[in-house]
């Protein structure tokens, strides 16, 4: 069962890596000085303060470059893949002793990884929709909408993991019909015009 616990903290975590990269790092470390978190071993670095703030400089510069027009957009092809290396540490962090080093990072790298790598997919998908519809105008709207979504995950993958699974689930079911649903309009408007 903490096995699962574990893997589900880390599924949460990784799905907020998707929406900002430092700010589930950054609740990580915060929960591991608090000590509401006891990463893996190898993973003790999280619990250092010098980390945390190193941290937290990282998140408000990465939340504030996203509010600057066309740097967010630009932004999105270097989150993509520091997401994914992001997904597989949180879920790396947050698994239990009780797999083996090479299930454990297994897990991680498929499920973390891809999980931060579909949730980031998905905001790229949302903010180019965004800018073809609204010329950008609407981007710091999305860009609010992403690091508060980071910090809430974040903050209830130590609180309710299992639900934040189920949540992030049915949420990317809804994400994913309304992208294809915007794409479908704007490929209409364009052959009508």
């Amino acid at each position: 069962m903490e096995t699962i616990l574990g893997l589900c903290i880390g599924i949460g975590l990784s799905a907020a890596c998707g929406f900002r990269v430092f700010v589930p790092l950054l609740v990580m470390s915060v929960a591991s000085l608090i000590g509401w978190f006891e990463p893996m071993k190898g993973f003790e670095w999280l619990a250092m303060p010098s980390v945390c703030i190193g941290l937290a400089v990282a998140t408000v510069c990465e939340i504030g470059a996203y509010y600057i027009p066309w740097v967010d957009n630009a932004l999105d092809t270097v989150a993509t893949p520091a997401a994914m290396m992001a997904g597989t540490l949180t879920t790396m962090a947050a698994s239990t002793g009780e797999m083996s080093q090479f299930a454990s990072w297994a897990a991680a790298i498929i499920v973390g990884g891809g999980t931060a790598g579909a949730v980031q997919l998905s905001t790229v998908a949302v903010r180019g929709v965004s800018t073809a519809t609204t010329g950008g105008i609407a981007n710091p709207v999305v860009s609010t909408g992403e690091w508060i979504s980071a910090l809430i995950v974040s903050l209830l993958s130590f609180v309710v993991p299992v639900l934040v699974v189920i949540v992030g689930i049915i949420l990317m079911v809804i994400v994913i019909r309304w992208v294809r649903k915007k794409r479908q309009e704007n490929s209409i408007q364009s052959s009508n015009a």
